[in-house]
């Protein structure tokens, strides 16, 4: 059956005053054929739309839609990309997916590598399963920005790291994108001895020589598990090692941004607490265009706390009832500090960091992405936890109450003792958190099917 089948119509819709009805095929708009959902955003956008639409037994009937312009018509379809998501025809050495233990629910072994999921969710995409058709569209019409996992610019080294032999035809494709002006953000995820050093130079002088198409670059350390048997051997960055890639990488952002006003290129907040040293300053970051990426999370963060508590008068701060906080081994002593800032200004605070040790992944895993439930009651069990306990939010699936191995919420609740708390990444929830002004969220449903909605994303920092 085709997926641009209509499945619903928003009773208080454009298209519902029109008169489409639920079981129609959307064919055409404007004249356009309705192939997935980057046609029908695309197409849909103008405030007069002829829309062909197909029925069940065949037959083809025409209706006019009169709306404002940009407003959704309000179709839901099948599927929400309006088709299958693409997964990935790689094989990468350093693929995040190939590291996840077994048993574990079936959408999390899914590799997309989907355009259309770069442009509508983010996501990333290596460039290596778009056909001619597919770039064509892209360009024209100009679907940007465009993520795309990058991590060599050597075509030859592209293919041995990827796996693919059609790896290295990506560099092509993203010169084509630039000579069009499709904006691109790349991404590197760093391998060490292997796409560091010299080869890392090269990379970044080819995608500096893109920009502006190339708007920003974030270089993270390749995330590697206990569950790597039978897998290309890698090892996790060392103190020394994230330290000369840090300072490598600030060197070639500052020679650009004397040049051409911007730094280009910035390492992940997680190569800055690998190498033990300071976040750059909030400025350093520009606009947080990588802010997905975990660049300049942490410092965003501190910086909207400290405004936070600036504003904050101090018998707000009075009576705060104890608390706790949970994060991953790496952001445990940052989070500290915060707590710190909070009791120097009212010196009556009770609250308490535990870093959770990533027993589920390994403890090479150190984000607070990737803590799960089981961790979380293992190692609180017993502790002081105060009158409630905070949490990341990316701990837990979006818009669910369920950590990553499948433990709710409530079953943590239970086991602790306490209500726990999800806490967005903004210093000024945090801080509300802190005081006991931010509440659980209740039990809620995603907007999309699991198996579109929810990709692990390896570059999930906490």
């Amino acid at each position: 059956m085709s997926m641009t089948v209509i499945k619903a119509v928003d009773p208080r819709s454009p298209a519902h005053r029109a008169g489409v009805r639920p079981g129609e095929t959307l064919a055409e708009i404007n004249g356009h054929p309705i192939v997935d959902v980057l046609d029908y955003k695309f197409y849909s956008y103008d405030p007069r739309l002829e829309l062909k639409l197909r029925q069940s037994d065949g037959t083809v009937r025409t209706l006019r839609v009169r709306k404002s312009e940009g407003e959704d018509l309000g179709l839901e379809f099948e599927t929400y990309l309006m088709d299958r998501a693409r997964s990935c025809a790689n094989n990468c050495i350093f693929c995040f997916v190939d590291q996840m233990p077994p048993g574990m629910r079936k959408s999390l072994y899914f590799k997309d590598d989907d355009a259309r999921l770069s442009f509508l969710m983010g996501n990333y995409l290596t460039l290596t399963n778009l056909s001619p058709r597919e770039v064509q569209r892209i360009i024209d019409l100009r679907i940007s920005p465009i993520n795309v996992s990058v991590h060599t610019t050597d075509p030859k080294l592209r293919g041995e790291m990827l796996k693919n032999p059609r790896a290295g035809e990506g560099i092509a494709i993203m010169e084509r994108f630039a000579q069009n002006h499709i904006t691109m953000n790349c991404q590197i995820v760093s391998c060490p001895g292997i796409n560091d050093g010299s080869a890392l130079d090269k990379t970044l002088r080819d995608l500096a020589g893109m920009f502006p198409a190339v708007n920003s670059i974030s270089v993270v350390p390749v995330g590697v598990t206990k569950y790597r048997q039978g897998l290309y051997p890698l090892q996790p960055y060392t103190k020394e090692q994230a330290a000369a890639l840090v300072d490598q990488v600030e060197a070639f952002a500052q020679a650009h941004w004397e040049e051409k006003g911007t730094r280009l290129v910035w390492c992940s907040d997680e190569f800055y607490l690998l190498a033990g040293r300071e976040l750059p300053e909030e400025e350093y970051f520009e606009e947080f265009t990588q802010l997905d990426n975990g660049v300049g999370m942490l410092r965003l963060l501190r910086s909207e706390f400290s405004r936070a508590l600036t504003l904050a008068e101090p018998e707000e701060l009075e009576g705060i009832a104890p608390f706790s906080i949970a994060t991953g081994v790496s952001a445990a002593p940052f989070l500290g500090e915060l707590v710190d800032m909070v009791q120097g200004k009212c010196g009556k605070i009770e609250g308490k960091v535990y870093p959770i040790v990533n027993h589920f992944f390994g403890e090479t895993i150190t984000v607070a992405g990737l803590v799960t439930g089981k961790d979380l009651m293992e190692q609180l069990r017993g502790q002081k936890l105060g009158e409630r306990l905070l949490i990341p939010a990316n701990m837990l699936r979006s818009g669910e109450r369920v950590f990553l191995d499948d433990v709710t919420l409530d079953e943590v609740e239970e086991k602790l003792g306490v209500p726990v708390i999800p806490v967005a990444q903004d210093g000024y929830e945090l801080l509300d958190a802190m005081c006991g002004l931010v509440t659980a969220p209740p039990p809620s449903k995603p907007n999309l099917p699991e198996d579109e909605y929810y990709r692990y994303n390896p570059g999930v920092r906490g």
